[in-house]
């Protein structure tokens, strides 16, 4: 991995430098009507009437979504796992992190990042951090995706693997390649998908003190 100059961030050293009301809280405004426009089997779209600030109401159209999780999955020699994947809505093969919708009612949230890097790359892990959380498209979604690392990976042998891949799965080839490549690859216009954009960034920063200062795996999302 090339060196870097990030210096990792914690929580619990504030930097003086950054007025500690940078943060994203918590805030609901008043709606005042409610219309479901479509539903689909995984999406609904919905158009909420709000209240704004100076007291009138402006109509918000946007996707209601149930949430999803992805995995930067690293080896020892510091390479991250990538899948191909075909993504219809912007015709493209996109690389990708393996990730996959929270579909399994109270299952936790690192469980179905395990589920998802087992079913699309064929790999476990033993080791497991909460790398970062994103707001997909707040504008138009409410789609959240947590984005975990995981480290000491391994290939699941054949004879266990009894996931039967469909539709766009059944074509989705694995790569591993250096996290500086994958850096390089996301700054020069090669790499598009947002929780890859935003995992391979957060996990290159994160790795400044050997991933130190990461939540936990099981760190309750905000």
């Amino acid at each position: 991995m090339k060196p870097h100059q990030v210096k990792a961030p914690s929580s619990n050293e504030p930097s003086p430098d950054v007025p500690p009301q940078v943060r994203d809280v918590e805030e609901s405004w008043e709606v005042v009507a409610a219309a479901e426009r479509f539903s689909g089997r995984v999406i609904s779209v919905r158009t909420d009437t709000v209240v704004m600030p100076d007291g009138g109401t402006a109509d918000r159209d946007y996707a209601v979504h149930p949430g999803s999780v992805a995995v930067v999955a690293l080896d020892d020699s510091g390479r991250v796992l990538l899948i191909r994947q075909y993504r219809h809505p912007m015709r493209r093969l996109l690389w990708e992190l393996p990730a996959g919708l929270r579909d399994v009612p109270g299952e936790p949230l690192v469980a179905c990042a395990a589920r998802e890097l087992a079913e699309e790359a064929r790999y476990r892990a033993r080791a497991w951090d909460t790398l970062v959380d994103v707001y997909t498209s707040p504008g138009m979604t409410d789609e959240r995706i947590r984005i975990f690392l995981a480290r000491d990976v391994a290939p699941i042998p054949e004879e266990e693997d009894s996931y039967v891949r469909r539709n766009e799965e059944i074509d989705m080839p694995v790569v591993w390649i250096p996290l500086a490549e994958a850096v390089d690859r996301v700054l020069t216009g090669m790499i598009h998908n947002s929780p890859a954009v935003a995992g391979i960034l957060a996990a290159y920063a994160a790795s400044a003190d050997g991933f130190k200062g990461l939540r936990p795996a099981d760190a309750p999302e905000a």
